[in-house]
């Protein structure tokens, strides 16, 4: 038996995921909450095997929240719930002891198969997270850009022309140009777009 906690702060959500469940014969749904005050106080009393936690709620974001649902109790384990696979979030969200991470348009088969994996201790993630982190560069594979080009990098995803970077950092466009067409380069993208968007995953601006 699988004894299962939300918490939640859309009740659309709650309600949606407890009547995907409450049929399963080897779910026990013990309880729900809004706010991370409710799950902390709820916590004192007993713990779940698998807590499905939202990643944006009041009073503190799931990802401090997590953090401090598994210093304190370690055993717990922890699905992250979000309406977007964005990388940096499932990273820091693994980073903060989740075992595993659902978009909130799982399917019941999917949320009780990432239920039953969690509470074997093994890690779950659904199709399209798998995806999303396989397209994400791992940081000891990044390239290294000089303190000049990350100047340059955050000015151009800042919307600036080459024109206006140069006068900026009070140098010309040639040398603008040539630092972009380095970057492009070196992250192996074809315009400035992608750049941007690879650098903004991984948190180099």
């Amino acid at each position: 038996m699988i004894r299962v906690f939300i918490i939640d702060d859309h009740q659309m959500i709650l309600e949606g995921i407890h009547s995907l469940l409450q049929e399963e014969r080897d779910i026990e749904w013990v309880g729900s909450a809004k706010l991370p005050s409710e799950l902390m106080a709820f916590l004192k009393n007993g713990q779940p095997d698998v807590l499905l936690m939202d990643i944006n709620l009041p009073q503190k974001s799931g990802l401090d929240l997590c953090k401090e649902v598994k210093e304190k109790y370690p055993a717990i384990q922890i699905i992250g719930l979000s309406t977007s696979d964005q990388v940096s979030v499932i990273k820091k969200m693994r980073e903060n002891g989740a075992s595993g991470f659902l978009l909130k348009d799982a399917s019941k088969q999917e949320i009780i198969t990432a239920l039953q994996e969690v509470n074997r201790g093994r890690e779950y993630v659904s199709f399209s997270v798998a995806e999303a982190l396989k397209k994400s560069v791992p940081n000891d594979q990044l390239p290294v850009l000089t303190k000049r080009e990350r100047q340059v990098l955050e000015l151009i995803a800042e919307g600036l022309t080459n024109q206006e970077i140069a006068k900026r950092l009070f140098l010309n466009c040639t040398t603008i140009d040539s630092h972009r067409k380095n970057m492009l380069t070196k992250f192996n993208v074809k315009n400035t777009a992608a750049l941007i968007k690879i650098a903004m995953t991984n948190h180099l601006i």
